[in-house]
């Protein structure tokens, strides 16, 4: 597998434009770590992590690769400036920025020589994160998996969309779990692809067995955005989901929401595997993945298919 030159490659100093995507309760630092070797760009997702625990990955991460690797980092989560105090002590390379406000602590870390890059869902949040100063954005499609856009805008909307609105490398997510998938968001102008739902069934993701069980068995119409009113995420269609699902049909506030969701329920269902009451958090590409696999491996499938797929696109 021969390296690939653009602007994203360039910028992280990877070989392949794949960049795994820092999912809560499976992106610790032996998936981040697997990746980053195998020649993309692997992410700690610190979105479920206390801080304290998120320095060990990390510190964790540095001794297994030598490779770039960064920290996926959720702007509303509580302890962010201890993350961030973290992140800049520890020197991590990378960070990606998600559901927040991207003037918030850009121009901080790149103070501090970090590249960052902000996931947005539209082209308004796209302009406004390089306004901000961010070095790339993530297009986050409706396909996704985790949080979501409340616009429902697909990948293949969104993507040419937010190339057409700023100048900065625009890395394509939501929809992708192949090389091909991967091309067609190429095509349409992204310079990389952010993928989850593959990487959630590899074997170093730090997810239960159950719950990357329940990802491979996953068919179309499997999966839907739901708690609109709360932070729109995508789930497996479970006990959980349909009480969800009862709640909001008989109007339910978004503190009545809270109430159900209650503390935990994601860890339950991604880290304890508790497959009916735990909250399954996945894409709609999870209909596509039908095997548990190293992630050095994945990486090697996906830019495998890609370059086949450049040379064949029709087949």
């Amino acid at each position: 597998m021969q390296p690939f030159k653009n602007r994203i490659t360039q910028l992280f100093n990877i070989d392949y434009p794949i960049i795994q995507a820092g999912m809560i309760w499976s992106s610790g630092w032996r998936l981040a770590s697997a990746v980053s070797n195998a020649g993309g760009l692997g992410l700690i997702g610190s979105g479920s992590m206390y801080p304290e625990v998120l320095k060990e990955h990390i510190i964790k991460c540095k001794a297994a690769t030598n490779k770039p690797f960064g920290v996926n980092l959720p702007l509303l989560y509580p302890n962010i400036e201890e993350h961030i105090q973290i992140i800049i002590a520890q020197k991590v390379p990378i960070v990606f920025t998600s559901a927040g406000n991207p003037k918030a602590f850009t121009s901080l870390l790149k103070q501090h020589g970090i590249i960052v890059v902000h996931v947005i869902s539209s082209s308004k949040f796209a302009k406004k994160s390089e306004e901000a100063g961010c070095d790339a954005v993530v297009a986050e499609g409706f396909e996704a998996g985790g949080h979501n856009g409340r616009e429902e805008t697909t990948t293949f909307v969104l993507v040419p969309a937010v190339c057409n609105a700023v100048a900065i490398p625009v890395i394509a997510a939501g929809g992708i779990a192949t090389g091909r998938q991967m091309l067609s968001a190429m095509v349409l102008g992204a310079e990389g692809v952010q993928i989850g739902s593959r990487f959630v069934a590899s074997d170093e993701a730090s997810s239960h067995e159950n719950f990357k069980k329940a990802v491979i068995n996953t068919n179309e119409g499997d999966t839907i955005l739901s708690l609109k009113q709360l932070t729109p995420v995508r789930l497996i269609k479970n006990k959980f989901y349909s009480e969800v699902q009862q709640a909001e049909e008989k109007f339910a506030t978004p503190g009545e929401l809270k109430i159900l969701l209650g503390k935990g329920r994601a860890k339950k269902g991604m880290f304890e595997g508790d497959l009916e009451e735990g909250e399954l958090e996945i894409g709609q590409v999870a209909t596509l993945i039908k095997t548990i696999m190293p992630a050095a491996v994945i990486v090697k499938e996906i830019w495998t298919d890609f370059e086949g797929a450049l040379i064949s696109p029709l087949k």
